[in-house]
């Protein structure tokens, strides 16, 4: 058995919660390579105004994180401006205990349903993430008992970030998907929180089966922020880790989701498996209860999305994703080929090749993402892409084979680099 690697904790330095400036992370803001402007011309299309009479006017997206689509459904659309005409209101002054638009309990039980869940919206994944780490640290979620929090070393960044906040509790990080290491500090303590993405930005996934087996076997807590795996799977598109969980989610789960993302709409959710998880949650976090409530065309959007996924529809919308994805992968290799997982991840070892890559892609009509260490998940360096379910074959097609070409050119050597 390998000596376990753990990663020491952020010692509650808020300064983690800041980037500090990196040659790299510089260069790559300029545009076209991590930020981009342009206006929705078409379905996964972006049109720019200042692009030089040689290039492409239309960029094709392949940035953005709406897996199925949804985000330009009319039907979507149509929710929100019936919301803002019903409550002839964008926006409520009041704190969230004070006044809630009926919708927003609306939403709550058809999302509670859906996912046979305690379903809480927030107006974004981050304030969600941020009540959570809150009342885990405190022991709130755990007995009363103050749990060893143990991070994922990919977990998302609004997860990540929150290390200082999490360390009224003892703080651990360890490398990912290291179930070993995960078991030996649950023999060393008796209360382990494990924080963790379900499907992270990088384009893998956690072992829901063996962390489940580690929660019977220990009773070990999980959160799981399943931001990129809603909508994508599950009946009901309950996402990839509400899919591996019984019917029951138990008092030691929570699943932290996203409605802009696949689910096409905007705000956060979280998944209770307790009442007194939800009790917790409505009375003690401060800076939600004291926050505004979600607009209504927020709301009125995600209930809109709510029919499309009791709907065939979202049957259908999975199914062509999955097309999408397995007709990039018999072109460019990458460590997640075969899987559903949307977010494809192309090694280009370092920084400088990726920010040249992103940039000569751009330049051919394709909107892609430059990602650094350690974002890009223990590959140096890679040019990240998210495929959609509304991607034309063309398209694709496309793109891989400008990705063949600008590897080589840049790196004088055929993809994949080895």
């Amino acid at each position: 058995m390998q000596p376990q690697r753990i990663v020491p904790s952020y010692a509650g330095r808020l300064t983690e919660c800041l980037r500090i400036s990196d040659p790299y992370f510089d260069a790559a803001r300029r545009p076209n390579v991590i930020a981009s402007n342009g206006r929705a011309a078409a379905k996964r299309v972006l049109a720019r105004d200042d692009s030089p009479p040689d290039r492409p006017r239309d960029i094709i997206d392949f940035v953005g994180s709406s897996y199925l689509g949804l985000d330009t459904h009319p039907v979507i659309a149509a929710g929100a401006i019936e919301a803002i005409e019903a409550q002839q209101s964008l926006h409520s002054s009041y704190a969230k205990r004070q006044y809630n638009f009926d919708l927003l309990t609306e939403l709550e039980e058809n999302l509670s349903e859906m996912f046979c869940a305690r379903v809480l919206v927030f107006s974004s994944v981050i304030l969600a993430n941020l009540g959570a780490m809150l009342l885990l640290a405190s022991g709130q979620l755990t007995g009363g008992k103050k749990p060893v929090v143990v991070f994922d070393s990919l977990a998302c960044i609004s997860l990540a970030r929150y290390k200082p906040v999490a360390d009224e509790a003892q703080v651990r990080t360890i490398d990912h998907n290291d179930i070993d290491a995960l078991e030996r500090l649950c023999c060393e303590h008796p209360v382990v929180a494990y924080v963790c993405d379900g499907v992270y930005c990088t384009g893998g996934y956690s072992p829901i089966k063996e962390l489940r087996q580690l929660q019977e076997r220990y009773g070990l807590f999980l959160y799981i922020d399943d931001a990129h795996g809603i909508s994508t799977c599950g009946r009901h598109g309950e996402g990839f880790a509400r899919s591996q969980f019984l019917q029951i989610l138990g008092e030691r789960t929570i699943i932290a989701g996203s409605l802009a993302k696949g689910f096409g709409a905007s705000g956060g959710m979280l998944m209770l498996g307790a009442a007194h998880h939800e009790k917790l949650f409505r009375g003690s976090y401060v800076l939600d209860s004291y926050s505004v409530s979600p607009n209504p065309a927020a709301v009125g959007a995600a209930l809109a999305s709510c029919k499309i996924h009791r709907s065939a529809e979202l049957g259908r919308r999975q199914e062509q994703l999955v097309e999408r994805i397995a007709f990039f992968d018999r072109r460019v290799a990458t460590f997640a080929e075969g899987s559903s997982v949307p977010i494809r991840m192309v090694s280009v070892r370092s920084q400088a090749n990726a920010i040249a890559i992103a940039k000569g892609l751009f330049d051919f009509g394709f909107d892609t993402l430059a990602m650094f260490l350690p974002a890009a998940g223990g590959r140096k360096a890679a040019i990240r892409l998210c495929i959609t379910a509304e991607h034309q074959a063309h398209d694709i097609e496309r793109l891989c084979d400008c990705i063949l070409e600008k590897v080589e050119e840049t790196t004088g050597k055929p993809y994949p680099l080895g």
